[in-house]
């Protein structure tokens, strides 16, 4: 990828000549072109140069998300650039083909005429589209939290619970952050939802333990009447960084786990509780990781010890795939399923009548709601970001449900 990204900084650069060719000024003419190189090559090399520190016991800091997050930002603008460019070079090319087979006069001159500069400036505008969109994600769109209400009926809820809101976070992912102020601005987001039951389907952190602590104070002020209750991810197990040894990872795991304490949430590995109100009952089951391609440590059967086969059942589990390979085909009803871990890419478009990301060329249930035969499914967008520092259409997801008692023709609408 490096070596792709520098050849197109080769061709940007010629096309950029062409731009400035004609301004009067060298030492502006110098700026645009050579600047260019110094800023696109220096953010490549410094992008090469921190690969080694990525499975290292720190993992991804900001620091190497930001450098990440700027090489694939020019990446994908010289892509733009260097389309619109080759088109006009294509031209060109056949035009040259053209005058040599008809021997016109322009026959005499070189194969290749000289590229217009209208078509360097055609692509400065085209590539400034994503150049402009990935720079808001990251400066703005990261950070933008947006709170998604869901209301949903069942038949089956108990009527005490009619009414009943969960407020649902998802995916901190602690280790990305670095503005601790803009966080505390979504958690502020978070409380003023006022939930009856608060939950959190996994990865606190990105890999380590310590990267939640500066932020327990904040999301330990996430509380609810009825209680929160936490998961663990397929990141919360620290998989994906070296560890000087296994009793070290495993330590770091009952690290994590204290923290979930510390933040006053009930962290539920392979179990079930019940939830009262009114003198009636609903089972809240959380399991451990379970992902198609990711560690499959959450028993579901286990989980589901004790709970009363005809209770309303709320299942937490990290992964979307959990629910399609086997919440949603169990011998046991479950009613609903909170999970996260899609992210939905951070990136993509959702409108009234359209929605695309990229990840779901991945992911069957990537955002939002999904439903087989009344077992629904919820997927959190998250409230962090990994890897990419920011978010472009896909926004920060605070959720919202309200759970209604109702027939079957009024089982969902979106509030």
């Amino acid at each position: 990828m490096a070596a792709i990204s520098l050849l197109l900084d080769w061709y940007v650069y010629s096309g950029l000549r062409t731009l400035v060719a004609d301004w009067q000024s060298s030492r502006l003419r110098y700026v645009v072109t050579f600047g260019y190189l110094v800023i696109s090559v220096g953010i490549t090399v410094t992008f090469l140069a921190g690969l080694s520190s990525f499975s290292t016991a720190r993992g991804m800091t900001p620091f190497h998300e930001w450098v990440l997050s700027l090489f694939l930002t020019f990446l994908i603008t010289k892509i733009f650039f260097t389309v619109i460019l080759f088109l006009g070079d294509l031209g060109r090319f056949f035009y040259g083909i053209f005058t040599r087979l008809n021997m016109t006069k322009a026959a005499n001159g070189p194969f290749l005429p000289a590229r217009r500069k209208f078509i360097s400036e055609i692509a400065i505008l085209v590539a400034a589209v994503p150049f402009g969109g990935l720079l808001y994600g990251m400066l703005r769109g990261k950070y933008d939290y947006r709170v998604n209400h869901e209301i949903l009926y069942f038949d089956s809820l108990p009527e005490a619970f009619d009414g009943f809101t969960i407020t649902q976070l998802s995916d901190i992912h602690s280790g990305s952050f670095d503005d601790e102020k803009a966080v505390q601005r979504g958690i502020d987001l978070a409380k003023e939802q006022k939930s009856d039951l608060f939950v959190f389907t996994g990865d606190l952190v990105n890999n380590a333990a310590w990267e939640i602590e500066p932020y327990i104070k904040g999301f330990s002020g996430l509380k609810a009447p009825y209680g929160q209750f936490s998961i663990l991810g397929n990141h919360d197990y620290g998989d994906y960084i070296e560890w000087k040894s296994e009793a070290e990872k495993a330590a770091n795991l009952d690290k994590l786990k204290a923290h979930h304490a510390a933040l006053g949430y009930r962290l539920m590995l392979d179990e079930n509780i019940e939830i009262e109100k009114g003198g009636q009952k609903i089972s809240l089951i959380g399991v451990q990781n379970w992902g198609r391609g990711f560690i499959q440590a959450g028993d579901l059967n286990k989980a589901l010890k004790g709970v009363d086969e005809n209770a309303f059942k709320i299942l937490l589990s990290h992964d979307p795939t959990h629910w399609e390979d086997q919440v949603r085909f169990h011998p046991t009803t479950i009613h609903l399923t909170l999970s996260g871990h899609t992210h939905g890419a951070q990136f993509g478009v959702e409108t009234a009548g359209f929605r695309w990301s990229p990840v779901q060329y991945r992911y069957l249930d990537w955002a939002g709601l999904a439903n087989e035969k009344d077992r629904y499914l919820y997927v959190n967008r998250g409230f962090g970001f990994l890897a990419f520092s920011g978010r472009l259409g896909i926004w920060p997801e605070i959720t919202v449900i309200t759970l209604k008692k109702g027939i079957r023709d009024q089982r969902s609408e979106i509030s």
